[in-house]
C-alpha cells in the first residue's frame, strides 16, 4: 500500500502507512480524498476506469472504478494473474512457470495493441511496487527489495528505442538501464495521457520521454509545469512565500534555509535563463501561460536545451529536499521519551539490585544488555541481530555445561556425551535452521538443504513432534480422567491439529506433502474446509483447557486426596503449557515444527540443572537469563528478523473467515512469536520447580522431618506468605531480570533512532527495529512474561 501511494499520488508515503498496511480493515489510509492520476483520469471523463487484481486498489480508491473485480491479497489463488507477488514471496517451484505464463500474457496484450486499430493509442505500463530479496521477502533496504522493474510499452514509443542489449548480465545492485523514483510515474503519466499533475506530487517527469514532443519549447514547458507544481508543494510545506517574488542578492549569497536556496536557484541571477522569452517555436495553446511565467525565453534550441537541463536539475534537488521532509522531528518529544526510558532503566536497575542476591549474579545480564545496546547503533548489526543472540546463547549454555564437568557424581565422557554435546549440537541446529537477516537471506540452511528436498523426512519429524506432544498431554491427565476417555480425547485433539497442518500445507506448499499424508490422513477428513479444521482445533483446545482447569480447581478444593497438593499446581501449569504447544504448532510453518523437539531437549537440560548438587544448581537469575536468550534465539531461528518483510502472515487467518483486527492480530503474534511464548510458559513451570526445590531445602535445613500433613501445611503457609509479599518469589526475580533487560534495550533503541534520525537507513532499518522493540517490550514482556506468565505462576501457587 505505501508504494501504491507513491505511484499514484507522486508523494512520499509515511512510515505510518507501512504499519497500517498490515491492518486489512483500516480505512484511514484511503486515497479517495487525495489528488491522484486515477482521480485526474476520472475527472477528464474520456473513458471508464476498470480494475482487475488485488483488492488493495479498491480499498485505497473506493468509488473510483467504473468496473472492478478484486481479489483479497491474503487469499490469492495460485493460478490467478494477480498472484505474481504472492508466488514470489513464498519462493515456491511455481515461480518460474508463473513468470513464463505472465510473459505470455504481456506478449498477447502487446500483439493486440499492435494489430487492433482501436488499441493503437494504448499505453501499457508494467511495473512492480516492490522487489524482493533472495528469501522471497520485501520491505527492507536490500537492492533486490528496492529495485522493482518499470516498463512502458506502446507502438508509439518505438521512436524512443535506443537499441540497447537485452537481456543484460545479472547485477547484484539490480541497476540495469536507468533508475527513476516511483513518484516519477505520476507526472510522466500526466504528460503522456494529457491530464494535470496531481497537486501533491514530488515526482519528476522521466526525461527519456521528452523527445516525443519534437519542439524544445514544448519540452521546456512540460518541465516548467512540473517545477511550478512542486513549488506549490514547497511553499505549503515551508509556510513561506519564497517563490512569490525575486529574492535580494544578499539573501541568495547566504541562504538561511534549504527552501531559500531552492528559491535562489530558481529565480536568482545565476539562472537568468529562467526569465528569458519564448519565440515562435512552441504550440500556440501553451504560448500564453509560458510567456506569462517565462517572459524572455530565447528561441535558439541550444538555449532551450540548457533550460531543460537547468529545470531538471532544480527538480531533482527539490524532490530530494521534499522527500526528506519525513525526517522533520519534534525534538522535544523525542527528548522527553528518551528521558522517560532512562528513568525506567534507573528504576528497574534499582529494583533488580534490591530483589536479586547476590548482586554479582547479575553480571552476565549486564554484559548482555550493554553489548546489545552498543549493537543498536550500527545498521548492519541491527539487520543481522540474530548472530548476537546465537553467539550469546551458545556461550551461556557452554558455560552451564562446562560447570557440569566439575561435579563429583559424573564422569567426563558421560557428561560430554549425554549432556554437553546434545545441548550444544541442538543450539547449532537452532542457528542453522532458517537463514534470516538481510545479508545472507536466502542462502542455504537446514530447511532449504534437507527439509524441503526431503518431505518424507520432514513429515517424520513433524509426526514425531505431534506424537511427543500427545504423550505429554496424555500423561498430564493421567489419574484425573479414566484412560478410555483420556486417550481418545487427547488423540482426537492432536489428530485434528495434525490434519489441519497437513491440509494447510497442501494448499500453501503442495510439493511438501507426501502421498502417505494425503492418503491416510487427509482422505480421512476429506471435504472439511481449512477454516472448519482450524476452528475444530481452537475449540478443542479451549474445551480441554477448561476441563484441565476444572479438574485442578476441584482437586485443590478437595485437598488433593488422590494427589499431593505440591504436585497439583505444577501439573496445572504443565498441562496448560502442553496445550499451548498444540496452538504454537498450529500457528507455525510446517518446516519449523521440528524445532519444538529441540526446544524440549533444551528444556530438559534446564530442568535437570535445577536439581543439580548445591553450588552448581541453576539459580533463578540464571534461569531468567537462559529464558531471555532462548526467547530471542527461538524467534530468529523460526525465521524472524528486524525487517517488516519477515512478519509471517501465512497463519494469520487460521479459522477466520473475515478480517477481524483482534483475532488476526493475536494469531499473527502467536505465529511470529510462537517460540518465545513457548519459552515464557516453560520458564514458569521451571520457576515452580525452583520454588519447590528451595522450600524443600529450607525444610531440610530447619530439621523438619515431620509427617506429610505438616509439610503440606508449611508449604501452603509459605506459598501464602510469598503471594502476599512476605518473601521474594522466584517469579519476582525473573520479572526483575527480564524487566531490566527490556528497559535497557528500549532506551538503547530509542537513543539509536534519535541520534541516527538522519541516517540513510532510518526508515528501512531503525524504524522497523523500533516497531519490533515495541512488540518485544509490550507484547512479549508485559503481556506474556509478566501478565500471562504471572497468571500461570499464581495459579500454580494456589
Amino acid at each position: 500500500m505505501p508504494r501504491l501511494k507513491a505511484i499514484t499520488t507522486g508523494s512520499v508515503p509515511s512510515f505510518l502507512d507501512v504499519v497500517l498496511n498490515i491492518d486489512e480493515g483500516d480505512e484511514s489510509s484511503s486515497l479517495a480524498s487525495q489528488d491522484t492520476w486515477l482521480a485526474q483520469m476520472k475527472a477528464k471523463g474520456t473513458g471508464k476506469l476498470v480494475m482487475y487484481g488485488d483488492d488493495t486498489w479498491l480499498k485505497l480508491f473506493p468509488g473510483t472504478f467504473d468496473r472492478a473485480d478484486g481479489t483479497t491479497s491474503f487469499f490469492v489463488a495460485v493460478n490467478s494473474f494477480a498472484c505474481m507477488a504472492g508466488v514470489g514471496i513464498v519462493l515456491t517451484p511455481h515461480m518460474v512457470p508463473k513468470q513464463r505464463e505472465m510473459d505470455g500474457i504481456v506478449s498477447q496484450i502487446y500483439k493486440a495493441i499492435e494489430t487492433q486499430d482501436h488499441l493503437k493509442s494504448t499505453l501499457f505500463v508494467l511495473c512492480g511496487d516492490h522487489g524482493m530479496n533472495d528469501a522471497g521477502n520485501h520491505g527492507a533496504s536490500s537492492p533486490g527489495e528496492t529495485s522493482p522493474a518499470l516498463l512502458f510499452i506502446s507502438p508509439k514509443l518505438k521512436s524512443l528505442q535506443k537499441n540497447q542489449d537485452s537481456p543484460l548480465p545479472d547485477a547484484e545492485d539490480f541497476q540495469f538501464y536507468s533508475t527513476v523514483e516511483q513518484s516519477d510515474l505520476a507526472p510522466t503519466l500526466a504528460a503522456l495521457l494529457g491530464f494535470p499533475i496531481p497537486k501533491n506530487n514530488l515526482g519528476v517527469l522521466i526525461p527519456d520521454f521528452l523527445s516525443i514532443w519534437p519542439k524544445k519549447a514544448d519540452q521546456a514547458y512540460l518541465l516548467h509545469q512540473n517545477a511550478r507544481q512542486i513549488q506549490t508543494v514547497i511553499s505549503a510545506a515551508s509556510g513561506t512565500k519564497t517563490f512569490d517574488g525575486a529574492l535580494p542578492a544578499e539573501s541568495c549569497a547566504s541562504p538561511t534555509s534549504d527552501y531559500e536556496q531552492l528559491a535562489c536557484e530558481w529565480q536568482g541571477p545565476s539562472n537568468t535563463l529562467m526569465s528569458a522569452r519564448v519565440g515562435d517555436d512552441m504550440d500556440s495553446q501553451w504560448a500564453l501561460p509560458v510567456v506569462t511565467v517565462m517572459p524572455n525565453l530565447p528561441t535558439q534550441h541550444s538555449d532551450l536545451h540548457l533550460i531543460q537541463l537547468t529545470i531538471f536539475q532544480w527538480l531533482r534537488k527539490a524532490q530530494e529536499l521534499m522527500s526528506g521532509m519525513a525526517s522533520n522531528y519534534d525534538m522535544s518529544r523525542l527528548i522527553l521519551g528518551q528521558v522517560t526510558a532512562l528513568l525506567a532503566v534507573i528504576f528497574s536497575l534499582s529494583a533488580t539490585i534490591k530483589t536479586v542476591s547476590p548482586t554479582r549474579s547479575l553480571t552476565p545480564l549486564l554484559v548482555i544488555s550493554i553489548a546489545y545496546s552498543v549493537m543498536m547503533f550500527a545498521s548492519s548489526y541491527v539487520e543481522e541481530e540474530q548472530h548476537f543472540w546465537y553467539l550469546a546463547t551458545s556461550t551461556w549454555f557452554g558455560y552451564l555445561t562446562l560447570r557440569g564437568f566439575k561435579r563429583t557424581n559424573t564422569t567426563f565422557p558421560a557428561h560430554l556425551l549425554l549432556t554437553a554435546f546434545p545441548v550444544l549440537a541442538s543450539l547449532r541446529l537452532l542457528r542453522a535452521w532458517n537463514q534470516t537477516g538481510q545479508k545472507h537471506a536466502g542462502t542455504p540452511d537446514i530447511v532449504k538443504l534437507f527439509i524441503e528436498p526431503h518431505p518424507h523426512f520432514l513429515w517424520l519429524l513433524v509426526g514425531l513432534t505431534y506424537f511427543w506432544t500427545h504423550r505429554q498431554l496424555v500423561y498430564s491427565f493421567h489419574g484425573r480422567i479414566p484412560v478410555p476417555i483420556n486417550y481418545p480425547v487427547m488423540t482426537g485433539l492432536v489428530l485434528a491439529a495434525f490434519t489441519f497442518k497437513a491440509a494447510f500445507t497442501l494448499e500453501d506448499a503442495p510439493e511438501l506433502v507426501v502421498e502417505f499424508v494425503k492418503s491416510s490422513l487427509l482422505d480421512f477428513t476429506r471435504g472439511a474446509s481449512l477454516i472448519a479444521r482450524a476452528r475444530a482445533v481452537f475449540v478443542g483446545l479451549g474445551l480441554v483447557a477448561m476441563a484441565a482447569m476444572g479438574f485442578i480447581l476441584w482437586e485443590m478444593g478437595t485437598g488433593g486426596r488422590k494427589r499431593s497438593p505440591r504436585k497439583v499446581p505444577a501439573e496445572a501449569i504443565t498441562t496448560l503449557q502442553h496445550l499451548y504447544t498444540i496452538l504454537a504448532l498450529t500457528q507455525s510453518r510446517t518446516a519449523n515444527i521440528p524445532l519444538f523437539l529441540i526446544f524440549n531437549l533444551l528444556y530438559w537440560f534446564l530442568s535437570s540443572e535445577i536439581d543439580a548438587p548445591d553450588g552448581q544448581r541453576l539459580s533463578t537469575v540464571e534461569l531468567g537469563i537462559s529464558s531471555l536468550l532462548l526467547q530471542y534465539a527461538s524467534f530468529f531461528a523460526m525465521g524472524g528478523s528486524n525487517a517488516i518483510s519477515s512478519v509471517d502472515l501465512s497463519n494469520a487467518y487460521n479459522g477466520v473467515s473475515n478480517f477481524n483486527v483482534i483475532l488476526v492480530g493475536v494469531l499473527t503474534y502467536v505465529g511470529n512469536w510462537a517460540g518465545p511464548v513457548w519459552w515464557a510458559f516453560g520458564t514458569v513451570v521451571l520457576l515452580g520447580k525452583i520454588w519447590r526445590r528451595d522450600q524443600r531445602q529450607k525444610r531440610l535445613g530447619s530439621g523438619n522431618n515431620g509427617k506429610r500433613g505438616s509439610e503440606e501445611k508449611e508449604e501452603r503457609a509459605e506459598a501464602k506468605q510469598m503471594l502476599e509479599g512476605g518473601q521474594i518469589s522466584p517469579f519476582k526475580i525473573y520479572v526483575a531480570v527480564t524487566t531490566l533487560f527490556t528497559a535497557v534495550s528500549v532506551a538503547a533503541v530509542m537513543a539509536a533512532c534519535t541520534i541516527l534520525r538522519t541516517h540513510l537507513f532510518v526508515w528501512t532499518v531503525f524504524s522497523p527495529k523500533y516497531l519490533y522493540c515495541v512488540a518485544w517490550s509490550l507484547g512479549q514482556h508485559l503481556v506474556v512474561n509478566v501478565g500471562l506468565s504471572g497468571l500461570l505462576f499464581w495459579l500454580g501457587s494456589l
